[in-house]
């Protein structure tokens, strides 16, 4: 039942984001026993992501047990080996979760895997959160009892738009913490300040793998001078795209007093105010685009597009609605905003199903079964070519809208791109000066020389 379970995580996040990159999957252990300890910025999303991508299963995750409170939610959960934790916050002091940890410890001594989120909740915070100790506390329990030796596999989940369907996410595991015998001899003698010496070590482990910033004005910052920073000519995977993110914070932070880091975060956040002011975006202005080029660049994709048109006309007719209700469900009855992608993918799952059921059985019962496969097999490829649409389409209004704003701000965009070019100079030096000289560059002097000057 599980294989199945992970079958169907595996299309809903295939579906639900145009690139997944894993990076550190030889850090996962073949065999043995391993917990899987995760940050948690999207909700249930996290572990289906971790559960369709860690390539260990069965995988039975720790999961807060008011989510059986929905019985078709329940189910699944069941379904998926999930072990139901009752958390102090929603229960009070007599919680009782032995029952819960007995069973995770029959898992782990088995040689199967555990999935935590040691955080304890979903969150949409900048940075993790203070880590819970239940993490250190099974982990240790396991292995005073003697009977395996357990491995904590950090989990780095790095989504470019956590919410946003066909968007981008990094998942990133990285080297396992051994908890073996030494750490067994430690908790036997002390077990408070082991379980806190495992725990402040998983948190270590786990900032190594995720973006943290201590707020997200100086996260937004950050991007702004990756975005400067990085030349035009090279286009970075979700992989790259944190790294040189995660650099940039580590370095702001290490010379965020420094008097000409103070003026430059000045500069660089009035000009990403006057873009925002102006209605534009940062990549607009890396070079003048011609009117030729425009032309030539929207009648490919319109070109493309009205390829996909036949394909996808029929799917995105039927489907359209459903995408728009799963949308207003995740919009308007989140709770907050780390589940707002978790509510849009079990209204489409729920509606889906409604859909396909409907359309089989009306043809079924006029043209007979086989009509009725085949059509629900044709629905889902027109499903995904008018996805395909869907993005060549939003591509295109992007590019006209960008075209019109060039056109009615030229003077401003000419005043704006040469401020640009002055930040790019200015943070290449100031890079030059304040990288870490122990760490590698991502970028080597072709790619900055292969960039034009205006860029």
């Amino acid at each position: 039942m599980q294989q199945l379970v992970v079958w169907i995580l595996r299309v809903i996040t295939n579906t639900f984001f145009r690139r997944i990159d894993v990076a550190g999957a030889e850090n996962v252990p073949a065999t043995g026993a391993v917990i899987f300890a995760g940050n948690h910025p999207n909700a249930l999303m996290d572990g289906w992501l971790l559960t369709a991508k860690c390539g260990r299963w069965p995988l039975h995750f720790m999961a807060n047990a008011k989510l059986w409170d929905y019985p078709i939610l329940g189910k699944f959960m069941d379904a998926s080996g999930a072990v139901p934790v009752y958390r102090r916050e929603d229960h009070g002091d007599k919680t009782d979760n032995q029952s819960a940890f007995e069973k995770l410890y029959e898992v782990i001594e088995s040689g199967n895997c555990m999935g935590v989120f040691p955080e304890g909740v979903s969150h949409v915070e900048s940075q993790l959160t203070k880590l819970k100790t239940g993490t250190a506390r099974i982990a240790l329990a396991v292995a005073a009892r003697g009977k395996t030796e357990v491995k904590i596999v950090p989990c780095g989940l790095n989504y470019i738009h956590r919410h946003r369907f066909r968007s981008q996410v990094l998942l990133e595991f990285g080297e396992p913490i051994i908890v073996d015998d030494t750490w067994a001899a430690e908790y036997r003698d002390d077990e408070q300040a082991t379980v806190r010496k495992l725990t402040d070590e998983l948190a270590a482990a786990l900032g190594a793998v995720t973006l943290n910033a201590p707020d997200w004005n100086t996260l937004l910052y950050t991007q702004t001078i990756r975005r400067l920073y990085k030349p035009s000519s090279v286009a970075l995977s979700p992989g790259q795209y944190i790294e040189l993110n995660r650099r940039f914070v580590s370095r702001y932070l290490h010379f965020a007093d420094d008097p000409e880091m103070v003026a430059f975060r000045t500069e660089v956040e009035n000009y990403q105010a006057q873009l925002e002011l102006l209605g534009l975006k940062d990549h607009q202005l890396r070079q003048p685009v011609s009117l030729g080029q425009l032309t030539r660049k929207l009648l490919f994709r319109s070109f493309m597009m009205l390829l996909l048109l036949p394909l996808a006309i029929p799917g995105a007719l039927l489907h359209l609605p459903i995408g728009w209700i799963a949308a207003t469900v995740g919009e308007r009855f989140s709770y907050e905003t780390d589940d707002i992608a978790t509510l849009k993918v079990f209204a489409t799952i729920l509606l889906l199903p409604i859909l396909y059921l409907a359309i089989a059985i009306t043809i079924g019962v006029k043209f007979g079964f086989l009509w009725a496969l085949i059509s629900v097999l044709a629905l889902t490829f027109s499903f995904f070519m008018s996805v395909r649409l869907l993005e060549a389409e939003t591509t295109i209004v992007v590019s006209l809208l960008s075209l019109l704003r060039l056109a009615r701000l030229g003077r401003d965009v000419d005043e704006l791109r040469e401020r640009r070019k002055a930040l790019v100079e200015q943070i290449r030096q100031m890079v030059d000066r304040m990288a870490d000289p122990d760490m590698p560059r991502m970028f080597t002097r072709e790619d900055f020389a292969s960039t034009a000057p205006d860029q």
